[in-house]
């Protein structure tokens, strides 16, 4: 049975969104092209599981965020909208139906994520990295961003993905040191800023963002922004957390639109080399752009190609 998407975005029951949420709901040609091909590849995408209301942007751009790994988690999240439970096993021609689909999209820059998959030995990582060299060999100037989990911390496992140098490495902290218990009850902050400080230690770019609304202050934000400046991390994005049911983490206020622009250039005055920010941003919202207005994020960051 085809998959339904939702006609509204996540919210709290209850509450009326601000005037500045406002989303155009269009399924257009690309829309249901991309719908089709997703359905026929057997694909999951992180639009459609996490109910991201820039679904019907993004698709009728052209643009999806593929999300492997299965669609359930091992994790409750108090945020998230991705279902909990016992996963599938993994399915190892994923990769390669990844790679067609961003072939058949004719992708400039395709990001990846994943659920997460605390009982695997090595939380997935594998499959990220096969996924970046199926890509890569199918469609080799496509630039490729990957959104991975903490692999509970295993630096091997992240050694497997560093090692296929994805043109970002993105790892979202979320929201700030506080608020962690409530909102990642199984993560942990100092662990997250880890995964991205060691990734910046192979040289990639790195990206990471977090949700505002949850009940963290302003002083929060700076210190988290400052953190990601100490370790060199390069984008960061701000976007306002949205309530996806009622059993999830409620709102603590709508962030306003100027507030958003203020934190934007508080984090680039801070040394932050690019801060997306505003209510509806998305940790893979503009992924394309964030990337190509970075000096040295593509091919230059590779490991040389060694032909036989």
């Amino acid at each position: 049975m085809p998959k339904q998407h939702f006609l509204t975005p996540p919210q709290v029951r209850k509450t009326r969104l601000p005037d500045w949420f406002k989303v155009t709901r269009k399924t257009g040609e690309n829309y249901l092209k991309l719908r089709e091909l997703t359905q026929t590849l057997d694909l999951h995408t992180v639009c459609e599981e996490a109910r991201c209301p820039n679904i019907w942007e993004c698709w009728n751009a052209g643009t999806a965020t593929f999300m492997l790994l299965g669609d359930i988690c091992t994790r409750s999240c108090g945020f998230c909208n991705v279902k909990l439970g016992r996963p599938s096993p993994v399915d190892s021609a994923e990769p390669a139906r990844v790679a067609n689909a961003v072939s058949q999209m004719g992708l400039d820059h395709a990001v990846i994520t994943s659920v997460n998959r605390d009982e695997l030995e090595n939380g997935g990582a594998e499959i990220f990295a096969e996924t970046i060299r199926r890509i890569r060999e199918i469609r080799p100037d496509c630039t490729v961003e990957v959104l991975i989990p903490d692999f509970l911390g295993q630096k091997a496992a992240l050694d497997l993905v560093l090692s296929e140098r994805p043109d970002v490495l993105a790892h979202n902290l979320e929201t700030v040191p506080r608020l962690y218990r409530q909102v990642r009850p199984q993560a942990g902050y100092a662990r997250s800023l880890q995964i991205l400080s060691w990734s910046k230690a192979h040289g990639l770019r790195t990206k990471t963002g977090i949700m505002l609304g949850l009940g963290e202050s302003r002083g929060e934000i700076k210190g988290v922004m400052r953190d990601l400046v100490e370790i060199g991390c390069d984008i960061l994005t701000l976007g306002q957390y949205l309530q996806p049911t009622a059993k999830h983490l409620p709102i603590n206020r709508f962030v306003d639109p100027a507030e958003f622009d203020e934190l934007k250039q508080l984090g680039e005055g801070m040394g932050l080399a690019h801060v997306e920010s505003g209510p509806l941003v998305r940790s893979s919202y503009h992924a394309e752009r964030q990337a190509r207005r970075l000096p040295n994020t593509s091919a230059s960051f590779r490991l040389p190609v060694v032909h036989p």
